[in-house]
């Protein structure tokens, strides 16, 4: 099979994966209804926290995390790295965008983060870094999940690894995109805090 075929099975491949809405699986298993409903709306960890419920909300950041990793590590493993790269990609997309539920998702931090740390393990944690000292200090999940984008691409470029620097660049720009009403609630002071309602 040609390289193009290849990259679209495994871009097709990571999409699939990607797009299990964790949050809404585990909180209706839960009995806690539709997460839809709750705060934001959004199906992400950090929506689900907003149940009260702290254990799932961990699962679901786990979950989503976990599957942005076996959909790059799975593809490199069968059609290799260029092919893992777009099925890391393909997850960020079936998270942000899942055809189950009219192509409104998440906002891929944790799947992104997953994928960062399937490319590159120490990439992945620097990321992580970034995240855990921002919400720290702001106890912000989306200042954080800014910062973490930002920091991607330059932790990468100052590695010397430009192709990672530009695949993480594209998935920091997936992530700011579906992170813009927050960034305007960032710039005009009215984001709520981890745990808050909204």
């Amino acid at each position: 099979m040609s390289p193009a075929p290849i990259l679209a099975l495994a871009l097709a491949f990571g999409y699939l994966l990607g797009s299990v809405p964790w949050g809404l699986v585990l909180t209706r298993a839960a009995g806690l209804g539709d997460i839809r409903q709750i705060g934001s709306g959004n199906i992400g960890a950090t929506n689900v926290l907003r149940t009260g419920h702290k254990g799932l909300a961990a699962a679901t950041m786990l979950l989503d995390l976990l599957k942005g990793v076996a959909a790059l590590l799975i593809a490199a493993g069968l059609w290799g790295e260029p092919a893992g790269l777009a099925a890391g990609f393909g997850a960020m997309l079936g998270h942000a965008f899942p055809v189950w539920l009219g192509f409104k998702g998440g906002k891929g931090v944790a799947t992104g983060g997953g994928v960062l740390l399937a490319a590159a393990w120490w990439l992945g944690l620097a990321v992580l870094l970034v995240w855990l000292v921002v919400v720290a200090i702001t106890r912000i999940s989306s200042a954080a999940a800014v910062a973490a984008c930002l920091a991607a691409p330059v932790v990468a470029a100052l590695a010397g690894r430009w192709d990672l620097a530009l695949f993480a660049a594209g998935i920091a720009a997936l992530v700011l995109w579906r992170h813009r009403g927050n960034i305007a609630r960032l710039r005009a002071g009215t984001e709520p805090r981890i745990g808050q309602k909204g």
